[in-house]
């Protein structure tokens, strides 16, 4: 962020208010007339440099968690007592045959197995799974009514990522680059980190920036204790040396580039040869876990062998939003491993208790350090899981009605918004689309979604392909 969006200066008297506000308005009106753009919105050199919000957003900074394979919420934050109730039944004749995945839609309802107690203040139904999610409820934002247009992974985790069940287009964290840019010089704007060696579905398009520059695109970090490979000078190379062979590599490029202005991954390439030159002296101190506190270690479930991975990831997301980083994605179960067609009770024990402690670390350190007001956190998957079982054992893909939750950031905590029917089967109240989603994330950070254009092929795109709203009753 510029230093001027920082301060507040305070005007001293109502005569120097409107003095100051009479003044702006006719800047405004000049810039219209003139089709100057204005200063926050000014064309820079540095795609990724920080610019203006619209207004003022409480998030500045947004940690998503990402579940990919799809969490069942009607066995985590949407408690159905119906279900249980008509257990081994079919689904009734009332409700609308859904399509589904692997198309069980006749199969019989599948019981919920959980234990459920209400959390906090604001009485937050949680299950038995998530048992320490309890300590935080009163912080949560749990949207029931989410709904997306991907029934298998790749078109679910392409939506919710992109807004699109399609390829092609820039992901949300590419988005909020190209709109806030980036607070740190010294470490990438857009960072995701996987829980294992296992690839995304998808690959990289889902972090990557589609139609806008390459620049805007997410940095894939690698899990365990070397997140950034190749970080360290080779041995003999002095950063004099290092620094002429950049100047020289950037000299060669620039003479290429001439006439091919519009080949964005060249530029990207040079910009990313700066930021890795950066990146030597600032990374190494910014992932290392180790020089955190012991205590600070346990609070993540750094010490237990079930929790350490995802700890990991969470306590580096922490690092990196207090270092500047704008976007910061977390993926556990990378290969669709929430993805229980069959032993759901196996399945969502294991990643549960691997999620479970981190997470909590996460909300409770951001919010001891102050930070938990201005990042943004995000829970969920592309699609939530079917009341009707599958294989006897599991849950189908149901992007008709699921579960997310929204923490910080300007989020008001402990409410629901939204509901599924008796079932959980269908959004019935406050339906949340993807785009209605991705517009709200916007709105928390001081961005309309509206006014966050990028235009390709002479078309004006944005992030809701036109068709988000937000929800205000999120925001605090």
């Amino acid at each position: 962020m510029n230093s001027s969006c920082s301060n507040i200066d305070q005007p001293n008297s109502r005569r120097e208010f409107l003095s100051r506000a009479g003044g702006g308005f006719g800047a405004l009106a000049y810039a219209s007339l003139s089709g100057t753009a204005l200063p926050g919105f000014a064309r820079s050199e540095n795609p990724v440099a920080a610019k203006i919000p619209h207004h003022l957003g409480r998030a500045k900074r947004v940690i998503w968690l990402f579940m990919e394979g799809g969490p069942s919420h009607i066995d985590l934050f949407d408690r159905k007592p119906e279900l249980n109730k008509h257990a081994g039944k079919p689904l009734p004749p009332s409700f609308e045959r859904p399509v589904t995945a692997m198309g069980e839609a006749a199969s019989p309802l599948l019981e919920c197995k959980r234990e459920w107690k209400q959390h906090g203040e604001s009485g937050l139904w949680i299950s038995d799974w998530l048992p320490r999610h309890s300590a935080i409820a009163d912080e949560l934002c749990v949207i029931r009514s989410c709904v997306s247009d991907g029934i298998n992974h790749a078109g679910g985790v392409c939506q919710m990522n992109t807004g699109s069940v399609f390829g092609g287009r820039p992901s949300l964290g590419s988005w909020v680059s190209y709109g806030l840019g980036t607070e740190s010089q010294d470490l990438p704007h857009f960072v995701v980190v996987k829980d294992s060696n296992a690839m995304v579905v998808n690959g990289t398009r889902t972090w990557g920036s589609g139609f806008m520059p390459a620049s805007y695109q997410g940095v894939l970090l690698e899990s365990g204790d070397q997140p950034i490979a190749n970080l360290n000078r080779p041995g003999g190379m002095t950063p004099t040396r290092e620094r002429n062979k950049l100047d020289f590599l950037a000299g060669l490029n620039a003479r290429h580039q001439r006439g091919r202005e519009s080949n964005s991954d060249l530029d990207a390439r040079i910009r990313s040869y700066e930021l890795a030159y950066r990146m030597q002296a600032k990374a190494p101190e910014a992932i290392d876990l180790d020089s955190e506190s012991k205590a600070m270690q346990h609070l993540y479930g750094l010490d237990n062998e079930k929790t350490e991975v995802f700890g990991r990831q969470c306590l580096l997301a922490r690092r990196m939003v207090e270092r500047g980083v704008r976007f910061v994605q977390l993926f556990h179960g990378a290969g669709s491993k929430w993805d229980a067609h069959s032993g759901i009770e196996k399945n969502h024990s294991e990643l549960c208790a691997a999620t479970d402690q981190p997470i909590v670390g996460l909300i409770t350190d951001l919010k001891q350090r102050g930070l938990l007001d201005e990042t943004l956190v995000i829970w969920g998957g592309e699609f939530g899981r079917t009341p009707m079982s599958e294989k006897g054992t599991g849950r189908d893909h149901n992007p008709t009605g699921f579960t997310m939750w929204m923490a910080g950031g300007g989020v008001k905590g402990g409410q629901t918004i939204g509901a599924t029917d008796e079932l959980g089967l269908y959004a019935t109240e406050d339906e949340m689309h993807v785009h209605d989603i991705h517009s709200t994330v916007l709105s928390l950070m001081g961005l309309d979604h509206t006014q966050v254009v990028y235009m390709h092929k002479g078309r004006p795109e944005r992030v809701d392909l036109n068709e988000g709203h937000v929800n205000s009753k999120i925001s605090g």
